[in-house]
């Protein structure tokens, strides 16, 4: 049985060292009560349910399960699942940052975060369930109207109903333009969606009364392509505009995906058969609302990323620890054992400080995306809103990207560690190398970040997002130039950033020739600019921790000396793919794959 234990050092770490949260609190409007003392509080109330309630049932409900009755249509969620989310309503956890006018805490998105890390840590299928929520009343706070905030809204935050996102049909996958959903006009106001969404997490399930599904459809004479996208909000039991809740509604759970991990987090084929919903926002303009709850789901799938890496570690160093395993090559470190624990052996060490430097860096640059959510949002200075707006949507793709990904890598490096051990269920690795892999893929792939990061972000919007990032990086570099304990940090990560603007600047130029230089660089520009900003932010960690306890200070030392010698230069493999060009790609004829 694998363990979990709530890193709440290096959240407070992260938090309060390094990032410097309460003092941004104080001047954002409805954060200024989130105090050092509350922060902590709340960090260690959640720690007790996600380690209490949510980690016991992650194996289990792995092997159980969600079940599917196809005579009634219902989903049945694994064993203890329906108990824990009434545990999280009653606790007030669902509504943690969540407006108070909407009955929420309004606490700052920085420190729903932390906790969505521990959930995500402890059980990631059941995660999904109040993740989807989130972004469904993201999408309704931001483009609904005054009624549908009251009537729907409200239900979401309180958690008494929990919300979808339905945007995927079984011809179409990220290329909206091409769905099919259509959405009638019922002459009062309604209309009528009738289509077929597939892979809807928490599409059906037994959480709650009722699920409010968002859902992407297409009105009469809506414009072809992406221009004639609209957002729906269709109840499985009819909601008036009064709030009074009716029949149930003309949509269905058809079926449920068989999936190789989060066995836990439902997914379904939802028909909607002219179903009742209501329109969210202005017809054909529902892209703008479907890309906030994206966005806000992006960045959450990130922090599952984070999570599975933190768990990985855990168990990892655990056993490193117990397991013995031959003599250390230097001599017996442990001579009146039989044999020397794992932990002595240098790869094994490798596995260890990989996952180490991962979990420490990407919870500092995960944290730092949602803090300047929290200014976006909240700052009366409208400049400054701007600049942190252009920041999250710059890390937006990064976080997605490359926090999953390097799950992927943690969680086999844990199943490699575990040897033998590592792919036998009850040990637990397996489950959470599943799991990671499948985080890469919904939300939007990898390779989708990585478009978005390069060819919008970066190229259609000028850079701005990107350019504040490097000012940052630079304005650090610059203060610390003269800092003999911080020398071997600053002159890698001016270096670094160097080569990242220059980068930049060369497939800016290629790309004008030829447009398929975008696509051919985009993966590896993704994986350059996370192992760059993760360098930085190992620097600050380095920085902030000179002034910690001995043990914390030494212990991030070491760890950020392994990050730049060992992972830091992966950037040169990616910056030699992206010069290679797309002709390397894109000049063999697609007969001569067969």
């Amino acid at each position: 049985m694998s363990r979990y234990t709530t890193p709440l050092a290096d959240m407070r770490f992260a938090l309060h060292d390094v990032l410097g949260v309460e003092s941004i609190y104080r001047e954002l409007p409805g954060c200024e009560a989130a105090s050092r003392e509350l922060i902590d509080a709340v960090l260690e109330e959640g720690a007790k349910f996600a380690e209490q309630v949510l980690a016991p049932l992650n194996a289990s409900g792995d092997a159980e399960g969600c079940r599917f009755d196809p005579a009634t249509h219902e989903v049945r969620t694994p064993k203890g699942f329906k108990e824990a989310f009434a545990q999280y309503v009653e606790g007030g956890w669902i509504g943690l940052t969540a407006r108070e006018a909407f009955g929420g805490q309004g606490l700052p998105e920085t420190l729903g975060a932390a906790l969505k890390e521990m959930i995500d840590a402890a059980n990631l299928s059941w995660g999904n369930y109040p993740m989807l929520s989130h972004g469904a009343a993201s999408a309704l706070e931001f483009h609904g109207e005054d009624w549908q905030r009251e009537v729907f809204l409200k239900p979401l935050v309180s958690g008494q109903w929990t919300g979808t996102m339905c945007l995927t049909e079984p011809h179409c996958g990220t290329d909206l333009g091409l769905l099919k959903t259509r959405a009638e006009p019922a002459g009062d106001g309604s209309y009528r969606i009738s289509g077929t969404k597939i892979f809807i997490t928490a599409g059906e399930h037994d959480l709650v009364d009722n699920i409010l599904h968002l859902v992407l459809a297409r009105l009469p004479d809506a414009p072809a392509g992406v221009k004639g996208i609209s957002l729906f909000i269709v109840p499985k039991f009819k909601v008036a505009k009064d709030g009074t809740v009716g029949e149930r509604n003309a949509l269905a759970c058809g079926s449920i995906e068989h999936k190789m991990g989060i066995h836990g987090s439902v997914t379904c084929v939802m028909n909607f058969d002219a179903a009742e919903g209501w329109l969210v926002g202005q017809a054909n303009k529902g892209l703008a609302a479907m890309f906030t709850m994206m966005n806000t789901a992006r960045l959450a799938v990130g922090l599952q990323g984070l999570g599975l890496t933190e768990r990985a570690y855990q168990n990892s160093l655990a056993y490193a620890r117990e397991r013995l395993q031959m003599r250390s090559l230097s001599g017996p470190k442990y001579p009146d054992w039989p044999a020397d624990p794992l932990i002595v052996h240098p790869d094994i060490r490798r596995m260890l400080l990989t996952q180490k430097a991962f979990a420490e860096g990407e919870r500092l640059l995960a944290l730092y995306a949602y803090l300047h959510e929290d200014i976006a949002s909240r700052s009366s200075d409208a400049a400054e809103r701007e600049r942190a707006e252009a920041l999250v949507s710059f890390l937006t793709p990064i976080v997605k990207g490359l926090l999953t990904e390097t799950a992927i890598e943690c969680t086999y490096d844990a199943v490699q560690i575990f040897g033998g051990h590592g792919y036998i269920v009850e040990n637990g690795m397996e489950q959470f190398a599943r799991d990671a892999r499948i985080a890469t893929l919904y939300e939007g792939t990898t390779q989708i970040q990585a478009n978005d990061l390069l060819g919008r972000k970066i190229l259609q919007l000028k850079g701005v997002g990107f350019r504040h990032f490097i000012a940052e990086i630079d304005a650090f570099v610059a203060a610390h130039e003269g800092d003999a304990a911080l020398s071997e940090f600053v002159g890698p990560l001016a270096e670094a950033s160097r080569q990242w603007s220059q980068l930049t600047l060369e497939i800016a130029a290629r790309a004008a020739a030829n447009p398929e230089e975008i696509g051919a660089a985009a993966y590896d520009y993704l994986f350059f600019s996370g192992y760059v900003a993760l360098a930085w932010f190992w620097a600050r960690a380095v920085e902030a921790a000179d002034r910690s306890a001995p043990e914390l200070r030494d212990a991030k030392r070491h760890t950020a000396r392994f990050y730049y010698a060992r992972i830091l230069p992966r950037i040169h493999a990616h910056a030699a793919a992206i010069r290679s060009g797309a002709a390397t790609l894109m000049d063999m004829p697609d007969a001569q794959f067969g």
